[in-house]
Parts: structure tokens; C-alpha cells; sequence
């Protein structure tokens, strides 16, 4: 357990926080103010994130990365760090209830800073009731938080990192502050560090009608810190929490010089009450509104500006009367360790400059709407594209002609399916009876497409098209191909023949004829088919061969130069056609199976030829 605070200190550099929700940017500001402050410990000990699994969250700490623990549930969170002492709550409106109820409960947590705005108001003053019962402290609701310079400051309170060193927030000053507005907090931090030595410590304690804490609450602790030499206090319109300060200065209970001013002096210039910005600033009654604040300020003896432009000048003056007394200690400037930008802000101001890992000239989901190659998603489908059209795109770079896109959607129609009884479907289908997922039954099928399944599409259009580039006539390509023992791609079928012929081949021909420019590769084919069947009726042009060498011929008709050709070909694109159209066949018998609730597959004995002869004995272990 950390040691205990005096009852005036709530935060000092070995403060740590809970944060409540995945806050990732407010936690690395914390870190980076941290490293300033030269912390030992990082002041987020854990992220409560409901709705994440337990894990952790990569952050930096300066240069180098460290990861701050994540749970879904806070009970975890306090458990696991029972030397957190505050709770940074940026749970919603809705949310910030019961979040911070169950922070009230925790023996742990001391601090509840709740950034909510719009909590309701029965639930904002049951909460301050409990924490006063409590003896523990809320900032908020509708706050930016709090800082405590050099040691601990709450999410993004203060702002930048630039800022915050610009205001010297890096180490202790003399001066503390309390405001109303989180928008002014900021503007204090300034006026404050140009006008004395600098902040001490500043509270934001929100703009809501029933804040958890208020501004008497931070004057008293400040009047009993000794490091704190004199206090300013910004208010506004509306509400009269400043009323208690004044009661306690005449009281005595607050003798350090306050320089006070309250904003919406404004409003009397309108002929009507007005509501500002904060569910508070609204003057209900002459009481609330900011002149009777001032004037009530002045008679007690605080020190008050005539206008808000007045406030700088007056806290100087003040603090250089402390200062004249010898109050006010020296400090020496510490020397302010850099923190290194990130590598997103320097690279968008052109500082950095880093090689990519990856290329990609296809598709662009950067901006507002993800392209094809420059064509807008909504284009693609308002203007009706075809699925070929797409396939155009992403795999060639080009708009194809209509003609040839409704090739490539043939072709995937024809090589869908082609029964239960093929590796790809059998595999996919014994995989799904073993009860795996829809991608991992598709995937084992997909493994199975290569060579001898599938493959021949590419092998067809490298070697028809090489052979008939290379002037060589059908019956050399024939010949060379049985003298270098390569079986010619594309040829052969299993059971269609001259006299019984694919009918999807017909088809594909048959639209080629109709529709193709020129089909020159297919004739070639054509004219090796009549050789191969003198040999025996089933060595014809098969499926895979008739859509290879048509593919080839599409994409000489669109003007693709030879060696795009041969790109396209060796990146295996013409089998990408087998690969995808397959893919709908096998993702039907997938679902088929499971819509079947088979069991799994065990194949039967007398399917398998057991041919287990004896081991054989081999050295020492065979003895």
C-alpha cells in the first residue's frame, strides 16, 4: 500500500490512477506528463475497459513502449492495484452512476474524477453526499479534471504537451487555483505561469449545478498546504458555492491573499436571464449572479480585478507583494527531459520520413469511401459493374471491355462445382462432418487446388501460347512435349470424348467465336486437340485448357503487351479464376453438410488395401 497522504495532498508523484474506459490517448498524454516530471512510476497503474477482454494496452513511456494492464471489470482493476488511489471515470453520462458508486465503495480509491457531463442532478448529489460520508473526494461531473504540477495530472487537463511545459506545469509553483470552467482551466495555467513562479496545483471542479466537490472545499486544503502561498479562484454566474469561500475568509479560516473574479458580468447587458454554456451558469436570483459575487468577493477582502483582462495583472502584482515579503522560495528550473513526437504528428508535418513495408496499387480505403483502383465503392455498384468488371480492376488494373467481363463470369459459373467426389469438395466436406468452421472447411479444399486439380489452367496458357509465339506448329508442340515427358496441360478428360463432348466446353467455345475479337490461341489449341485425339477419343481440349488458352486470347484482345501477359500468367491469375469460382462450390457443400448435421466421416476398411508386411530387424534394437 502506498503511504497515506496528508488530508490536503490528493495527488503527488507516486499518486496512480485507474482509468475508467479505453481512453488511449488521454493515458499516453498522463505518461508523456509523467516523463516530464521525471516519474519514477507511471501514474496509470490499469484500464478498465468493460467491454475488452482482460489484456494490456501498448503504450510509450517516453522512447521506449511499456503496457499498462487492461480488465474488463474494475473489481479486478483495484484488486490487482490496491495502490491506485484515484479513479478517472470517462464513463457516459448514463454510465457514470454506478461507475463511480462502486469506486465510493472501494477501500482503495480515494479520488473520483468523473468527466461526464449531464449526469442527472439526483445522482451528482448522491454521490457528493456519499463522498463526503466517506471522507473521499469527486472532481466533477462535467470536468477536465485536475493538475498537480510535477507530479500527477487527471486525463487531458492542460492540454498539449507544448502547453504544458510553455506553463512550466513540469514542476511546482506557488500558486493554486480552482475554476468552474475546464475551458478556462488551460487559459489559468497560462496567465498563472506568465504572472509568478508558477501553479502548484489547479482544479477544474465542473460546471454542473452539484459539483462533488466545491470551491471551498480546494480553498481549505489549499490554506493548509505550507507549499501553496496565495490561491485564485474563477467562478461564474449562477450557483452560490463562492458564498462559502467568502464566509470562511471573514471566518478566518482562509488567511492566504485570493485573488477571485467571476465570469458572466455580461449578462445584465441582456434583457432577458440567460443560460450560458454550463447546466450552472444561469443566475436564478440576484445573489447568483457574477457582480454581487465580485462585489461580495471585495468586501470580504479578496483581491478582485474590474474585468477578466484585469486578472493577469492582478495576480502578479500580488505575488510579487509575497515575493517582497520573502514568501515566496526560489526554484530552480529542473532540466526538462524531451519527449519524442509521434511517429503520426511528425510524419503529417513532414518531419519524418520512413520506407513502407507493404505496396498496394489496387485499392485505397484512406479517405472517406474505399476505391477500386481509383473507382469509388458506391460508383462500382450505382453504375452497375459487374462482378467480372470487378475482377478487371482489382486482379488487371483495367476496366475490361463487356465482352470480356462476361468471360470471366462464364468461366466462374462453369468451374462453380463439379461434384461431391473431387479433392476440393472432399476434403472440405470430411472436414465439416469434423465439426470445424465454415473457413477452416474451406480452406483444407482450397489446399488441394495445385497440379493436378485446378492448376491446369495456367499451365494450359503458358504452353499453348509459348508454342504458338514461337511459330511452332501443333505437331512440334506435340512432339516436343512427349520427348520431354510433359504431359500437355489442358488435354485429356475422364470421361468426355470426340463422341461425347463437354458441353462446357461447347459453351465457352461457342461464346469465344460469338463475342472475341480474335481467338488465335484457341485455334491453336484446336488444331493440337485433332492430334492428340488420333491417339485415343479423350485427349480433347478439356474445361481447364479451354478457359487457359481463351484467357490468353482475351487478354491479347485488350491490347495487354506480351510481357503483361507473362506476369499475369506467372502470379498464377488464370488459376485465381479456378480458386474463386471452386471457392462458391465448396463454401455449398460446407454449408450443405452442416445444414445436413452429418456426423464425422470415418472411411470404411474395405476401401483400403492393408498391405503391412513385418518390420524389418535392423541393428542392436533389432536383437
Amino acid at each position: 500500500m502506498a503511504k497515506p497522504k496528508p488530508d490536503y495532498i490528493l495527488f503527488d508523484k507516486n499518486t496512480q490512477a485507474i482509468v475508467y474506459g479505453y481512453q488511449t490517448r488521454a493515458v499516453q498524454r498522463m505518461l508523456d506528463f509523467d516523463y516530464i516530471c521525471r516519474r519514477e512510476t507511471p501514474s496509470v497503474a490499469a484500464i478498465v475497459a468493460p467491454t475488452r477482454s482482460n489484456g494490456y494496452h501498448k503504450c510509450f513511456w517516453g522512447n521506449k513502449e511499456i503496457l499498462i494492464p487492461v480488465y474488463r471489470h474494475f473489481e479486478e482493476a483495484v484488486a490487482k492495484h490496491p495502490n491506485a488511489d484515484v479513479m478517472i471515470n470517462f464513463s457516459s453520462h448514463r454510465s457514470a452512476y454506478p461507475t463511480t458508486l462502486d469506486a465510493l465503495e472501494t477501500d482503495t480509491i480515494r479520488t473520483i474524477a468523473i468527466i461526464a457531463e449531464g449526469v442527472p442532478e439526483r445522482y451528482a448529489r448522491k454521490l457528493a453526499a456519499i463522498a463526503k460520508q466517506k471522507k473521499k473526494w469527486i472532481i466533477g461531473p462535467a470536468t477536465v479534471g485536475a493538475i498537480a504540477a510535477g507530479a500527477f495530472k487527471i486525463g487531458n487537463a492542460a492540454g498539449t504537451l507544448e502547453n504544458i511545459i510553455r506553463c512550466k506545469l513540469y514542476r511546482p509553483g506557488s500558486v493554486a487555483f480552482v475554476s468552474t470552467s475546464g475551458g478556462l482551466f488551460n487559459e489559468l495555467n497560462n496567465i498563472i505561469s506568465q504572472a509568478t513562479n508558477g501553479v502548484y496545483e489547479g482544479v477544474a471542479v465542473g460546471g454542473d449545478l452539484y459539483p462533488g466537490s466545491t470551491f471551498i472545499d480546494h480553498c481549505l486544503r489549499y490554506e493548509a498546504n505550507p507549499n501553496i502561498k496565495m490561491i485564485v479562484l474563477l467562478g461564474e454566474l449562477g450557483g452560490t458555492d463562492e458564498y462559502a469561500v467568502i464566509e470562511a475568509i471573514k471566518a478566518g479560516k482562509i488567511t492566504k491573499p485570493i485573488v477571485a473574479w467571476c465570469i458572466g458580468t455580461c449578462a445584465k447587458l441582456f434583457a432577458s436571464e440567460v443560460q450560458f454554456g454550463h447546466a450552472k451558469a444561469r443566475a436564478r436570483g440576484d445573489l447568483e449572479t457574477a457582480d454581487a459575487k465580485n462585489n461580495a468577493f471585495r468586501e470580504a477582502g479578496v483581491i478582485v480585478p474590474n474585468s477578466f483582462d484585469e486578472l493577469r495583472r492582478v495576480i502578479r502584482e500580488t505575488f510579487e507583494d509575497l515575493k517582497a515579503k520573502g514568501q515566496i522560495p526560489e526554484i530552480v528550473e529542473p532540466e526538462v527531459p524531451p519527449v519524442p513526437e509521434d511517429f503520426a504528428v511528425a510524419q503529417a508535418k513532414g518531419k519524418v520520413r520512413r520506407p513502407t513495408n507493404f505496396i498496394c496499387t489496387i485499392s485505397d480505403d484512406r479517405g472517406e469511401e474505399a476505391t477500386y483502383v481509383n473507382v469509388p465503392i458506391s460508383e462500382v455498384v450505382e453504375k452497375g459493374y459487374s462482378l467480372g468488371d470487378v475482377i478487371g480492376l482489382l486482379w488487371l488494373k483495367c476496366r475490361l471491355p463487356k465482352w470480356a467481363s462476361e468471360f470471366i463470369e462464364m468461366c466462374l459459373k462453369i468451374v462453380a462445382d463439379h461434384g461431391p467426389c473431387v479433392s476440393g469438395a472432399h476434403n472440405a466436406i470430411v472436414t465439416a462432418r469434423a465439426g470445424k468452421d465454415l473457413v477452416s472447411s474451406l480452406v483444407s479444399g482450397l489446399l488441394t487446388i495445385g497440379p493436378r486439380f485446378g492448376g491446369a489452367i495456367d499451365g494450359a496458357a503458358y504452353y499453348f501460347r509459348k508454342f504458338c509465339n514461337e511459330g511452332k506448329t501443333p505437331r512440334q508442340m506435340v512432339d516436343e512435349m512427349k520427348a520431354a515427358g510433359i504431359l500437355i496441360p489442358g488435354i485429356g478428360h475422364r470421361i468426355k470424348s470426340v463422341t461425347n463432348p463437354d458441353k462446357r466446353v461447347e459453351l465457352l467455345k461457342n461464346y469465344a467465336k460469338n463475342n472475341f475479337p480474335q481467338t488465335k490461341y484457341l485455334d491453336y489449341a484446336l488444331k493440337v486437340e485433332k492430334i492428340t485425339t488420333t491417339k485415343r477419343g479423350n485427349l480433347i481440349l478439356n474445361v481447364d485448357g479451354c478457359i487457359g488458352v481463351l484467357f490468353v486470347d482475351m487478354l491479347n484482345s485488350c491490347g495487354f503487351k506480351a510481357e503483361e501477359i507473362d506476369e499475369i500468367i506467372e502470379a498464377g491469375t488464370l488459376n485465381a479464376i479456378f480458386v474463386l469460382g471452386r471457392s462458391i462450390g465448396i463454401i455449398g457443400h460446407i454449408l450443405d453438410q452442416k445444414r445436413l448435421k452429418t456426423p464425422l466421416y470415418r472411411h470404411p476398411w474395405d476401401d483400403i488395401l492393408y498391405a503391412i508386411e513385418p518390420a524389418r530387424n535392423i541393428g542392436e534394437q533389432g536383437k
